[in-house]
């Protein structure tokens, strides 16, 4: 949707005054700790843009509250798995031997939205270590969340969410659907049964460059709306600039996704015979 379109179908101006308004109505208050999926152009057309939903929730939460979003970067990964778009089957070794190592400064993000992307700009934002599945995070904890994330564990026991999962967090998903709320990986990855495939990524190591191979689990987002249907706690809704906004709290959604994981495992492809 084009600019002129955002502001033909935004009814009443809108700017960061009338997001923490609408904020407040959410139930978002000073001290909370969120964890935020956002689709900017679902909000309708805001003054200041992605700048002024992050401060938005900055001044709502203040210092006292801590704000995290997912920061991934996919395009450092095997290329092997590209496929939106690929890359030359010859190109694949190349770019093990020469993608620069991940800086949680530099490296981009990789669909994660305007809103993310803002908050990463943020000189008081850090960024969790993993190349590949990091988060951003700013305000009172996230120095303690984003200290470490195991390479081979990126999304659970020891990392940014096995942290958050001892906290009260709220999920917050703005124009987005539990497709994309990243905090369920943390139950795919406590499983017992859980899969793996062969990964790697470029980073630093004993100040040196390398390509670094590791095991990744295999994840399906895609599953993850069932879980949130089949869940029978609390799911608030309301609306953030013309975004439709659910809440949830992070613990309880996400014991529940470990338990319904265990009772629906993902079936396992068949092996060639």
């Amino acid at each position: 949707m084009t600019e002129l379109l955002r502001i033909l179908n935004t009814p009443e101006f809108q700017s960061k005054h009338t997001l923490k308004d609408q904020l407040r109505e959410l139930g978002i208050k000073a001290g909370d700790a969120l964890i935020v999926h956002s689709s900017l152009k679902s909000m309708g057309w805001i003054a200041g843009g992605p700048q002024a939903v992050v401060e938005a929730l900055m001044e709502t939460i203040t210092t006292n509250g801590t704000l995290v979003m997912p920061a991934q970067s996919a395009d450092n990964s095997d290329p092997s798995y590209w496929m939106a778009p690929p890359i030359p089957e010859n190109w694949h070794q190349p770019l093990r031997d020469e993608l620069p190592a991940f800086d949680p400064h530099l490296t981009p993000m990789r669909g994660m939205g305007k809103i993310a992307e803002c908050l990463h700009r943020h000189p008081d934002t850090i960024r969790s270590p993993h190349p590949a599945h990091s988060f951003i995070a700013w305000g009172k904890n996230a120095a303690h969340w984003m200290n470490d994330q195991p390479i081979e564990n990126s999304f659970g026991p020891g990392s940014p969410l096995g942290k958050m999962m001892e906290a009260d967090v709220k999920i917050m998903l703005i124009g987005t659907g539990f497709d994309s709320c990243t905090a369920l990986h943390y139950a795919e990855f406590v499983q017992e049964d859980r899969t793996t495939s062969p990964q790697g990524a470029a980073i630093m190591k004993d100040g040196e460059r390398i390509w670094q191979p590791f095991d990744c689990v295999d994840m399906d987002s895609e599953r993850f709306p069932e879980i949130a249907k089949a869940y029978p706690g609390p799911i608030e809704t309301g609306q953030l600039g013309q975004a439709e906004v659910r809440i949830a709290a992070m613990r309880p959604l996400v014991e529940f996704g470990i338990e319904w994981l265990k009772v629906n495992p993902a079936l396992k492809e068949e092996e060639p015979s």
